[in-house]
């Protein structure tokens, strides 16, 4: 859940009050690690997973039961994942629930406030009254994996809050277009969805997409960030082209997608080697695009296949960045 600060301000705003359920720690084989959060209404409706299965169900119970007593001290707890609670995962994981009212409304707005900003870091620590407090601290991506058996009492530890996005740069505002727009929207991607026909964008777009119109590819290619991903499915082969042709000759991004066949693909090769770009910079020209299992033609069905390549691609390319989201200070 990527806006945790922001969805217990809201609640509190609406109910009254709010708790917040995270896994602060984790050992051998569990559901979800570190970082995984779910925010609690006093209604009895709740935001985000820890990881499902009996682990969720008694844990949100326990932290109902904590809202329900009122703004209090926070709670850890460790729940070995055997047959007590019928999951055979093996590991153990450490839960700290917190509960919130309106007096945490100033202090729930700056950590709002970091989160709407980007991904921050906290120094989290037990107060005297036996509450969390959080420092927002600088964010250097080596936030680790804490033990299940680590002592929160006893020192201060580190979080992660907002959520890690990859860049995407879309063009075309086509019929797949859009059904890419929306299949990426629950997803942790953020989308700059570009075409030079302003009459092509609907006017409601999910919030993780920026709709640009303008026809200076270039430029967007040269703004973009590296570890962006190029998506083209423009109305225009030409357009293709020039698209595919400037993304590959600036070598920094490590897809560039092209809607289209195999003979597109080597239409476009051809076209390019004219142009003396590089053999090697073909291997990063992904067309057709969509995991190849799925052949269905229809736009969402489309969107769906490239929807899971982009999450296979973003994934490989984290590997050697992946951190969990706590660690003791």
């Amino acid at each position: 859940m990527a806006k945790v600060w922001t969805r217990i301000r809201d609640t509190i705003e609406r109910h009254g009050s709010a708790a917040l359920l995270s896994v602060v720690g984790a050992a051998g084989s569990v559901p979800r690690e570190s970082g995984a959060r779910i925010v609690l209404q006093p209604d009895g409706g709740f935001f985000g997973s820890i990881g499902g299965g009996r682990l969720e169900y008694e844990a949100i119970a326990a932290a109902r039961s904590t809202l329900a007593a009122g703004r209090g001290k926070a709670q850890f707890r460790d729940w070995p994942l055997g047959p007590n609670l019928g999951q055979c995962c093996g590991g153990v994981v450490k839960t700290l629930t917190e509960t919130f009212d309106r007096k945490d409304l100033p202090a729930l707005g700056r950590l709002a406030e970091a989160e709407r900003a980007g991904v921050f870091a906290t120094r989290s620590r037990l107060d005297a009254d036996g509450r969390i407090s959080r420092t927002i601290v600088a964010h250097n991506g080596a936030i680790r994996q804490t033990e299940a058996n680590a002592s929160f009492a006893a020192m201060p530890f580190d979080e992660q809050f907002g959520e890690v996005t990859t860049p995407v740069l879309l063009f075309g505002a086509g019929h797949v277009g859009r059904a890419v727009v929306l299949a990426l929207a629950p997803l942790p991607f953020c989308v700059r969805w570009i075409d030079s026909r302003a009459d092509q964008f609907p006017r409601h777009v999910p919030q993780n997409v920026a709709t640009v119109c303008t026809d200076a590819v270039e430029r967007e290619l040269a703004e973009a960030p590296r570890d962006a991903m190029v998506i083209v499915m423009t109305h225009s082969h030409p357009l293709d082209f020039d698209i595919v042709a400037q993304a590959l000759q600036r070598a920094a991004f490590d897809f560039v997608g092209l809607i289209g066949s195999e003979t597109k693909r080597a239409r476009f090769v051809s076209w390019a080697r004219q142009l003396g770009i590089p053999d090697r910079e073909f291997d990063r020209l992904v067309c057709p695009i969509g995991i190849a299992e799925i052949k269905g033609k229809e736009p969402a069905i489309i969107a769906a296949a490239l929807t899971a390549q982009l999450l296979v691609v973003r994934e490989q390319a984290s590997v050697a960045h992946t951190s969990p989201a706590t660690q003791p200070a």
